[in-house]
């Protein structure tokens, strides 16, 4: 959530970076958060002033009551009951102001870092890196989703028998892939420094709305209406919300964390090709990074995070490429996102498997996340986190690039994780 401080002093740097995002009505809607606020500090003050009087009458009526002045008293007692009056509406329509004010505020997106490229598509993202050949199939190659059925290690009809569509069921060697790059996903952060956590998948109202999913996510995420609880679309919701509401030491930072969960997206409206087989999915497994730093930190945090997911790629052995997102293919709530995107031999296409962001001080200022500066002075700190890494796609892409005549074979770091070399 932006700052109503930041949007009154930097009104055009607002507007500005509200454009680069194609934000609509941008300069009507921050008009209108600054005229609640000056109407906030309006109410404030008017309260603050009632207040203090009604408090000094009280002083006052009981040193009259003592001096035997008994008129005095029931003349400032009749101002005391004015007073009340004006102090308590004045603090109803404050709670109504500042209840309109957050929720305005909450609409608007984060503001794009100044090397972000302008744009409105995926066409218009930036390509900073590119690593590794692809490599060359055979005519005849398969696409993953005809790989799987030929060696039976996930199945798509037992999913949507059990479930729906969009919930596979890993069988064998596909299974015994999950799980072995999922723990080769968690050792390689571990031996990056990250603190393993393993949260709940399910997250109440208040943490959707901490890392900024709510409201602007609301109908992507499957949600129990009964006990107003959300699935989690990325461990990214409650791995950063651990840290809510408080006060983190400064020699504490940065904080490095990193969780796997399964994850679930309803993807509402997605169809097509990039629909096919793991391509988009409603749950699947994730390891994710997460940090939060001190604002001067962050750019150069955001850079080792971005080489950490890097270096899994090289160790599987994938050709990819790293995007700079243009301002209008960026998410809401981010200020600086590299998406990373393996290439698929038998699809002919690239496929994300990663996003690595900077949200700056945007999640920080919605879970009131703060550390303690030099001087004593409390400051929000940044948020970040990273995809290391999703595996549906990388799944796919292992499957499609590594096809031979005689099965899949993996890569080496692979091997002693899934006690097997090839699939087939």
């Amino acid at each position: 959530m932006l700052q109503v401080s930041v949007l009154k002093e930097q009104t055009d740097l607002v507007l500005a970076g509200l454009a680069k995002k194609h934000y609509p009505n941008a300069q009507t809607e921050v008009a209108a958060i600054l005229d609640l606020d000056q109407r906030r500090r309006q109410l404030q003050t008017e309260h603050d002033q009632a207040q203090a009087e009604a408090n000094e009458l009280a002083r006052q009526i009981g040193g009259l009551m003592k001096s035997g002045d008994k008129a005095g008293a029931e003349t400032l007692k009749a101002r005391t009951a004015t007073l009340k009056q004006q102090t308590k509406a004045a603090a109803e329509e404050l709670t109504q102001v500042e209840a309109s004010l957050h929720q305005a505020l909450v609409k608007l997106p984060n503001l794009p870092h100044s090397s972000v490229p302008a744009g409105r598509t995926p066409a218009d993202n930036e390509v900073v890196a590119e690593h590794g050949p692809k490599p060359e199939l055979p005519a005849h190659a398969l696409p993953h989703w005809e790989l799987i059925k030929k060696y039976d290690i996930i199945d798509f009809e037992l999913g949507n028998k059990i479930t729906g569509a969009g919930f596979p069921v890993y069988k064998g060697q596909g299974a015994r892939l999950q799980r072995a790059l999922i723990n080769f996903f968690l050792d390689e952060a571990r031996n990056a420094g990250y603190f393993e956590v393993q949260p709940p998948i399910l997250v109440n109202e208040a943490s959707g709305y901490g890392t900024g999913q709510l409201p602007d996510k609301d109908g992507q995420m499957y949600h129990d209406a009964q006990d107003n609880l959300y699935l989690i679309p990325t461990a990214e919701v409650p791995i950063t919300n651990l840290y809510r509401d408080e006060i983190i030491p400064a020699e504490k930072l940065p904080i490095r964390n990193a969780g796997y969960t399964p994850c679930f997206r309803r993807e509402a409206g997605s169809w097509g090709a990039d629909v096919r087989g793991l391509n988009r999915l409603h749950q699947f497994d994730k390891v994710e990074i997460v940090q939060i730093a001190a604002p001067e930190q962050s750019y150069a945090i955001l850079e080792d995070m971005r080489a950490h997911i890097e270096g899994l790629l090289q160790k599987l052995e994938l050709p990819y490429r790293v995007l700079r997102l243009c301002g209008g293919d960026m998410s809401f709530t981010s200020a600086l996102t590299y998406d990373l995107e393996v290439w698929s031999a038998a699809q002919g296409r690239w496929l994300e498997v990663s996003s690595a962001s900077n949200f700056e001080t945007y999640q920080a200022n919605r879970l009131k996340l703060r550390y303690r500066a030099e001087g004593g002075k409390t400051q929000l700190l940044h948020t970040l986190n990273g995809s290391a890494l999703a595996l549906p796609r990388i799944v796919a892409a292992l499957l499609e690039n590594n096809q031979t005549e005689d099965g899949i074979r993996l890569p080496q770091v692979l091997h002693s994780y899934c006690g097997f070399e090839k699939i087939g």
